[in-house]
């Protein structure tokens, strides 16, 4: 799903408005570029039922206020998605935990598992034109669940930044070459990747998740055991302009 730099009926309530000390902490946080920065806007930790949660919710907050860029339509999407993916990964840990019980298994086995819900975010690229940022969900025990969305702001328009944007207007073209140069130099060197009849790389869509790095090029994004079997991890190529 897409952001939208405005979302109309949508308000987002800062956190520094209601909380003097977080917006004491928050004004000693690192600052985007001239334009932004990137606050903790709920943060906790708890544990039930042997079940630990840990969750950090980002928000964009603008500094420089004439810039007429709003970005409460992204800041409430964080927020949902961080919220929904907290609830039902609850629900589905409960559930493991009651079946788990259900056919045999003692409380202190269940503790032994460690079930750990995680939900927070890592920035990737902080400056004066981009913010890009990944917002991520993972379970202990399952990897079914996992889920990463990734948000490249331009901070001099306010707007979500695309590959069209990034490379033009054959950027499926450019960025599928790209890769497939990449995995065949990666192979050559000892990494493995599946096959494309194995549900190895084929293209990328117009969905295809990215980042922006340091160096402001687009980084593609598999994530595990998409291309590439588990132990690789997620699987990323730099795109050079």
């Amino acid at each position: 799903m897409e952001a939208t730099a405005a979302a109309a009926g949508i308000v987002f309530i800062s956190a520094l408005n209601v909380s003097p000390v977080f917006a004491q902490e928050a004004a000693q946080l690192p600052v985007v570029g001239s334009l932004a920065r990137v606050l903790t806007f709920r943060s906790y930790e708890e544990e039930r039922d042997d079940i630990a949660i840990s969750v950090e919710v980002p928000t964009i907050e603008m500094i420089t206020q004439d810039t007429g860029i709003t970005v409460d339509g992204i800041n409430q999407e964080i927020y949902n998605l961080c919220d929904e993916y907290a609830d039902e990964a609850i629900t589905r840990a409960e559930e493991y935990r009651i079946a788990f019980l259900d056919t045999g298994g003692t409380l202190d086995e269940w503790a032994e598992h460690n079930i750990k819900i995680t939900v927070d975010y890592e920035i990737k690229q902080q400056g004066e034109a981009y913010l890009s940022f990944v917002v991520s969900g993972t379970e202990s025990w399952t990897s079914a669940y996992s889920e990463a969305r990734y948000y490249n702001l331009d901070l001099r328009t306010g707007e979500i930044v695309t590959l069209h944007d990034m490379l033009g207007d054959d950027y499926i073209e450019l960025v599928d070459k790209s890769i497939r140069e990449q995995i065949s130099a990666r192979q050559t060197a000892g990494e493995v990747f599946f096959a494309p009849e194995e549900g190895g790389f084929t293209g990328i869509t117009k969905d295809a998740r990215f980042y922006i790095n340091e160096n402001n090029n687009p980084v593609i994004v598999f994530e595990k055991y998409e291309i590439a079997p588990g132990s690789s991890g997620s699987v990323e190529f730099e795109i050079v302009k």
